[in-house]
């Protein structure tokens, strides 16, 4: 079995008891998975259940109220088949009937003779199609880990890199003193979610704690208190951190255009910081994000400057 693959009996287990369920036919069938061609064209868990669906197969149907009345509203016994055959049909990985109603008989006789397990949840129908989406986005993202300090800075998720030793994590300290938050540091968890987003998470064994030279570990959610952690965030900059020798003889004083780093495929906006005696980082990289804030907001500083300068030059040597 594909180690990545995600089996009905893992589901089972692992919401058997937040989304109330009970297994109630295709017992025989706990291996059943999603199918390859499904998960290769996904671009999301949201691409894997959803709803009574008569176009899309392979999906982890979820039968709420609605559908479960809609079934029984058949005019015969021979279209309710019928109407159940259909979503059979789309070989799902398993069927999950919400809102605690009662799958029909028909329903419980086809999932055992085509094997297709059959989950009753007690939970709301949106709950668990919510809280299913969002595991299966995780599990079959693309990931990949990065070095670095990852932290929620004015509400932007800022992963800070640099060469060991340049002084992250003491970075990251003082922004933490300054209400910002920590997601993760030395090791961070990126899942690309979408074909927009990449989520960064900090692994199990590390959550909470920063590591400062000299100090030692340090827990942050017990010595600054809950709202100074944070589970994950969405990755939009990268601060990389360099000593001013190490800098490329191309260094621009002021970029005319914005830096960006490849991660999992998508373009992350990059500035780079120089790391000087005497400097303030933790007001740099505050100003730095403020900065990328603002171009999300449609603001560009530098473009503003070069049109004041070719409204001054236009002001200065009229035609």
């Amino acid at each position: 079995m594909n180690p990545t693959a995600v089996s009905a009996n893992s589901l089972f287990q692992a919401f058997r008891a937040t989304l109330g369920l009970q297994w109630v036919a295709g017992l025989d069938a706990p291996e059943r998975q999603f199918h390859e061609s499904a998960v290769r064209t996904a671009d999301s868990g949201s691409d894997l259940v959803d709803y009574l669906n008569y176009i899309h197969p392979y999906r982890l149907q979820v039968l709420g109220e609605r559908e479960i009345a809609y079934l029984a509203s058949a005019p015969d016994a021979d279209s309710m088949q019928r109407r159940v055959h259909r979503i059979i049909e789309l070989e799902p990985p398993a069927i999950i009937v919400a809102d605690a109603q009662q799958p029909l008989p028909c329903l419980l006789e086809m999932a055992d003779k085509f094997h297709i397990p059959l989950f009753v949840a007690t939970e709301r129908a949106a709950l668990v199609i919510d809280t299913l989406r969002a595991y299966l986005s995780r599990h079959f993202a693309e990931h990949t880990s990065m070095h670095g300090v990852f932290m929620d800075i004015l509400g932007l998720g800022v992963l800070i890199t640099g060469e060991s030793g340049i002084g992250k994590s003491e970075l990251g300290l003082e922004l933490i003193s300054r209400g910002n938050g920590l997601v993760a540091d030395d090791v961070v968890d990126l899942h690309r979610i979408n074909q927009n987003s990449i989520s960064g998470s900090c692994p199990e064994l590390l959550q909470n704690l920063l590591e400062i030279r000299g100090i030692g570990l340090l827990d942050i959610r017990a010595i600054f208190g809950e709202a100074a952690v944070r589970r994950h965030m969405r990755l939009r900059l990268i601060v990389h951190l360099m000593r001013l020798e190490d800098s490329d003889q191309n260094y621009e004083r002021i970029p005319t255009k914005p830096l960006y780093q490849d991660v999992l495929g998508l373009p992350i906006r990059k500035t780079l910081i120089h790391v000087m005696a005497g400097r303030n980082l933790a007001v740099l990289v505050e100003a730095a994000v403020r900065s990328v804030i603002l171009e999300l907001r449609g603001i560009n500083t530098y473009e503003v400057f070069i049109a004041r300068q070719r409204a001054a030059m236009v002001q200065g040597n009229p035609q």
